[in-house]
């Protein structure tokens, strides 16, 4: 892994090991070297698909050792080499994990968007299945919570997609994503009564009791078992970038469904309720209101939160109103650019 073990170290500053750097160049080298000659040999002496299996080798080899150019490379060749429609859209598969391992976001979506259009001339259920995987991951790491979601759960019956992750790992990350992201209609129905996913979660205590605790308006047990999650969104490779964001609007997400049982409530029994002060909450309230996300406002001198629900008519009338005034200033100053 010689050329990744320099990019490791270009970016966190270490200190380069010449002597194992040195080393690992030369096993690199003479593992090229051997598969080249394999190459060599399939295209004088064996058919097509020898030939391809050869660049695949070599292209999976330098994927390994974390040499991204040469690996996309040796993978576009072999893709050339290859007439079936399904070796092609495995080829493809290794493209968009390699896209996924570098944080490539042009070459995931250009090879999505390709497996796509391949599927759709003629692909296979299996493919067909895998490549939702696919998206779902590259949905979840671009913060598409929702897209994601509705992928995922599109394949919990049919999951195969092992090449990424096993089937455990591919649960949580769909009940994590489904809890932030889907209405507590569609997390009952696609998630909390999925016999799918209930047959995992017995095997996986902390995502259940996560689920459950937020589902069943648990909310002390909830923010524990989301100090207990946070660790995991952190240290997670697709998700670390965003385990700020996901922890904030999970958040927001339990204050609202508490308060939409009330018209007021006490600050001390939203505190009790969350288990934490009635300082800590009064403070997560107050950022919350101010930029928009909670509608309800604070009585500080008798501690009570008094709930506003937003008028969604009057809320899209005043919109219309917004952007059609946008629309006259534009058609005006066209106008005058045309009458000029």
């Amino acid at each position: 892994m010689a050329p990744f073990y320099e990019i490791v170290c270009k970016d966190l500053s270490w200190k380069v090991d010449q002597k194992l750097l040195n080393k690992m160049k030369e096993e690199n080298k003479t593992e090229l070297k051997r598969l080249d000659s394999q190459i060599e040999d399939a295209q004088q002496n064996q058919g097509e698909t020898e030939v391809r299996d050869a660049l695949l080798a070599k292209a999976e080899y330098l994927c390994r050792i974390g040499d991204k150019e040469p690996c996309l490379s040796a993978f576009r060749k072999a893709f050339e080499k290859t007439i079936a429609l399904g070796h092609r859209l495995d080829v493809i598969f290794h493209l968009i994990r390699v896209g996924l391992f570098w944080g490539d976001n042009d070459l995931i979506t250009r090879n999505i968007e390709k497996a796509r259009e391949m599927i759709e001339e003629g692909g296979d259920w299996d493919r067909r299945n895998r490549l939702k995987v696919y998206q779902g991951l590259y949905c979840m790491f671009t913060r598409d919570f929702k897209a994601a979601a509705n992928h995922f759960l599109d394949t919990v019956s049919t999951f195969t997609s092992y090449e990424l992750m096993d089937y455990k790992t591919f649960v949580t990350y769909t009940v994590v994503i489904s809890v932030v992201a889907l209405d507590r209609n569609d997390l009952r129905n696609k998630v909390v009564k999925g016999a799918e996913i209930l047959e995992v979660l017995h095997s996986l205590p902390e995502i259940r009791k996560y689920l459950f605790s937020l589902y069943n308006c648990q909310y002390k047990d909830f923010f524990l078992c989301l100090c207990e999650l946070e660790p995991m969104l952190r240290n997670d490779r697709l998700l670390n970038v965003h385990y700020r964001y996901y922890v904030r609007e999970i958040r927001i997400l339990a204050y609202t469904q508490l308060l939409e049982s009330y018209q007021s409530l006490t600050l001390q029994y939203m505190a009790d309720a969350f288990g934490v002060r009635v300082e800590f909450i009064d403070k997560e309230l107050s950022r919350f209101i101010a930029a928009g996300r909670l509608h309800c406002k604070i009585d500080k001198v008798g501690g009570i939160v008094e709930t506003n629900r937003p008028d969604s008519k009057n809320y899209q009338y005043q919109a219309t109103i917004k952007q059609g005034d946008i629309l006259l200033n534009r058609v005006q100053k066209l106008s005058r650019v045309i009458n000029i």
